[in-house]
């Protein structure tokens, strides 16, 4: 009792000690100049970094900014769809609170006007500006990317975007097609360029006219890759031999304790014109080790481009001034379970790299975390690592500007590093089973009526799929079609499901009753 009395005391000085530290910082970068912030945001990619240790990824640029950053290596996503994971990122609410599970509602007209996170540095003195993909496109950010709110300047978007789902690929008979699988010459393409090309021309050319500017600025750049399709330049895939890339997972079929209604069909990747003619059983599959082996080959390529496009942006940036956070808005399955794409609760679905760079906290080697973290903790993060006043926690939906993440900048002094914290994320399912009609990977909100509710703790993943009623955004918790429990600790592919096994029912029940507590907070 008293060691743990000692321990309390020591953890408690330590918080007065930082809030003394961040209270002196804040007083001092008020006093001369405030720090500009760059938010780089990958899309659909998981942590096929060097850095984070994947031994076939070529990832230099990364890696180098690695070095002198800190890095999570537990960060996961709220849900792993675009929309809702962005909109859930940028106003640190959950999914639940936004009501967003599709690509359809736009949050301050259907819940409220909640502050996003640029905005929340507009409103502070900073010019905001975005370049790519920050927002997804449509609907679900006013078909403009939630200017004027959240941007002092119109974002740039691509001239090329447009094309990204056109018959841009040329097969060996020159006919132009929907291919998943794209590598290209760019002289082939139309203006003789990618999205992702212009998007780093138009960030490097923001900041280069930023230099003499006093104002600090809030940049956003998003890349569109590794998102299907895998359109790069050619020449990043002789970075990638295809022989190996076939024993990356042993997963041919779909595992047999896995509840259906937890099985994405990946409908996204059987429409391009490369797949859908090699008459893949709906709705498991499989596809042959070779169409395999060619999507993780063009997926880890898609990656080496950005990476080499972040090299080329960073080289402009003035580090000693500019706080840096790298991420992205889901993962991606590249074959475990035998499924692709993202739309699941899976690990691999839901964790994302999570790299922090501040000239407050330098370091001359790379420095790993591993505390739980999640999307929604990026922008109270970045709040407090820019000195502005601190995000207050949501307790109801008439605060515009709070919280339901954490910040996780006392770890970056050294606060807090052993408290437990867990990840929370989820899935929406038109019923229990995969369908093409509605579609089971991305149903509309009318035709939601399952969805899955996953909680990272440090050994498990538990996901429960219950009935959900999208009439009143409620849940039935009693109404149960689907739960999975794994053990990280032997399991880390989360390939065998315990749930069903009566030797852990002690655990598995107090992991239903802890993740019911956590959604229902």
């Amino acid at each position: 009792m008293r060691k743990k009395y000692k321990s309390l005391k020591t953890q408690l000085l330590l918080g007065f000690l930082f809030a003394v530290q961040l209270a002196l910082v804040y007083s001092t970068r008020n006093a001369t100049s405030r720090y500009n912030v760059v938010l780089v945001i990958f899309d659909d990619m998981r942590p096929v970094i060097g850095g984070y240790g994947d031994r076939l990824a070529y990832t230099p640029h990364l890696d180098a900014f690695m070095n002198e950053s800190y890095y999570f290596t537990r960060a996961y996503s709220q849900q792993a769809l675009c929309a809702p994971s962005r909109n859930s990122m940028l106003t640190s609410r959950r999914p639940d609170t936004l009501h967003l599970y599709d690509f359809y509602s736009y949050w301050r007209n259907f819940v409220g006007n909640f502050t996003t996170l640029p905005q929340y540095f507009k409103e502070h003195g900073y010019y905001t500006y975005s370049t790519g993909k920050i927002f997804h496109p449509g609907i679900s950010s006013n078909n403009t990317d939630d200017y004027p709110l959240s941007w002092t300047a119109r974002p740039f978007r691509p001239k090329t975007e447009k094309y990204m789902n056109s018959p841009v690929c040329p097969d060996v008979s020159g006919v132009l097609k929907k291919n998943l699988i794209c590598p290209v010459h760019l002289q082939t393409q139309p203006y003789k360029t990618l999205p992702d090309i212009e998007s780093t021309t138009e960030a490097i050319r923001f900041v280069q006219t930023r230099t003499k500017n006093r104002k600090p600025y809030f940049l956003a750049l998003g890349f569109h890759k590794p998102h299907i399709n895998f359109r790069f330049p050619k020449q990043f895939l002789n970075h990638f031999r295809i022989r190996n890339f076939y024993n990356y997972t042993e997963d041919t079929i779909k595992p047999h304790d896995m509840p259906n209604v937890a099985w994405n069909p990946y409908t996204d990747v059987r429409s391009r014109d490369d797949f859908k003619y090699m008459n893949i059983s709906f709705p498991y599959g499989p596809i042959s080790r070779l169409q395999s082996a060619q999507i993780r080959q063009a997926y880890y390529a898609s990656v080496a481009y950005v990476d080499d496009l972040f090299g080329k942006f960073m080289a402009n940036i003035d580090k000693n001034n500019t706080i840096v956070l790298v991420t992205s808005d889901h993962g991606w399955s590249l074959g475990e379970h035998a499924e692709w794409a993202k739309y699941s609760n899976f690990e691999v679905a839901l964790r994302v790299p999570l790299i922090i760079r501040t000239p407050e906290y330098a370091l001359d080697t790379a420095k790993r975390v591993n505390t739980m973290t999640e999307l929604v903790d990026v922008f109270p993060t970045l709040v407090d690592l820019a000195h502005l006043p601190s995000l207050p926690r949501c307790t109801d939906t008439t605060q515009l500007a709070c919280t339901e993440g954490k910040s996780l900048f006392p770890q970056l002094g050294g606060v807090g590093l052993g408290e437990e914290h867990v990840a929370l994320s989820q899935y929406p399912r038109p019923g229990t089973q995969p369908t093409k009609h509605p579609n089971s990977d991305k149903p509309k909100l009318k035709n939601i009526k399952v969805m899955g509710y996953s909680m990272r703790t440090e050994n498990y993943r538990y996901t429960l799929w219950v009935r959900f009623h999208a009439q009143n955004f409620s849940r039935d918790w009693t109404d149960i079609y689907g739960e999975e429990m794994y053990d990280h600790r032997l399991d880390a592919g989360e390939e065998m499901n315990l749930a069903e096994l009566p030797e852990f029912d002690d655990v598995r029940t107090w992991l239903r009753k802890k993740l019911i507590v956590s959604f229902s907070k």
